[in-house]
């Protein structure tokens, strides 16, 4: 049988232009959703290029890098978040007992348009000897949640939207790092037949990175220096917090606050080069964005 060179390279031409334009970007992110990086066979890229040149001109906008080599942010714009497990979900739906995310101030008043709980993905954790605090997200936003055994003293599930304003902007990622929350969590049981509350404080940094970032490291301005937990394209740290005397009311022995200096974030690439560095990070509330 004689083929026609000539015509199998017109009619490749035809189909490259009647066909929707691909989005390198949006491909590569669902693809990377599912499990971090995925080796790409290559052979059947091999086969057509070698029937016809404009076809692997076509194929190769869509081709990944390996698995080694720094790529695009693996947070910024992807498609579907991870699936949780069934520990995950059970651990997602124990920090909204509501069954989605609440106000700041009323732990029984469920905000609707903020999602509902089965839409929250475990995106990475910090455990430590104290416990855990894990970043939890949904396409629009995300919560902390800190678990603890009695469920009546857990802390709210309160929203924050990604990029700080809704409808939340996951792909928003500029850089190598984003910071998304300095913030505060507590860890809140009862001791004795008394039932005497206690509160561990915890000083949290939690945010994304890109595909190129192999450390984190948060200077706490307090002489201690952490490196977070990544996983998925976000990484999360967290470190005791130290209460003091309230400056606002000084009368007041009682009255105090968390100490909490600005702090700086930097992300590290391979060598232990500095990719990007965030100083005088301020601490803020959770919810930012969600009145």
């Amino acid at each position: 049988m004689t083929i026609d060179e000539r015509r199998i390279a017109e009619e490749l031409r035809l189909m490259a232009g009647e066909a929707t334009p691909v989005d390198p970007l949006a491909y590569a992110t669902r693809t990377l959703a599912r499990r971090r990086r995925r080796a790409w066979s290559v052979a059947g890229l091999t086969t057509v290029a070698a029937a016809a040149t404009v076809a692997a001109t076509v194929i190769a906008a869509v081709v990944l890098p390996s698995p080694d080599t720094p790529g695009p942010a693996t947070a910024a714009g992807v498609a579907a978040l991870p699936d949780n497990t069934p520990e995950q979900l059970r651990l997602v739906r124990e920090c909204m007992p509501q069954g989605g995310p609440v106000h700041n101030m009323d732990g029984n008043r469920r905000i609707a348009e903020q999602g509902a709980a089965d839409d929250f993905r475990v995106l990475v954790d910090y455990p430590d000897k104290g416990g855990s605090t894990a970043l939890v997200g949904s396409d629009a936003g995300f919560v902390l949640c800190t678990p603890t055994d009695q469920k009546d003293m857990a802390e709210r599930a309160v929203f924050t939207y990604w990029g700080f304003k809704p409808p939340g902007n996951l792909a928003g990622l500029s850089g190598d790092l984003q910071v998304d929350a300095y913030t505060s969590h507590t860890h809140s049981y009862t001791v004795g037949k008394q039932r005497i509350q206690k509160d561990d404080v915890y000083r949290v940094v939690t945010g994304r990175v890109s595909d190129a970032v192999r450390r984190v490291e948060v200077d706490w301005a307090d002489g201690r220096r952490t490196s977070a937990r990544i996983a998925n394209g976000f990484f999360i740290v967290r470190i005791t917090g130290k209460l003091v005397r309230d400056p606002e009311d000084p009368e007041n022995k009682e009255a105090t606050i968390l100490e909490s200096p600005p702090v700086t974030v930097t992300a590290y690439g391979t060598d232990g080069k500095v990719l990007r560095q965030e100083k005088d990070v301020a601490f803020g509330p959770l919810g930012r964005g969600s009145d």
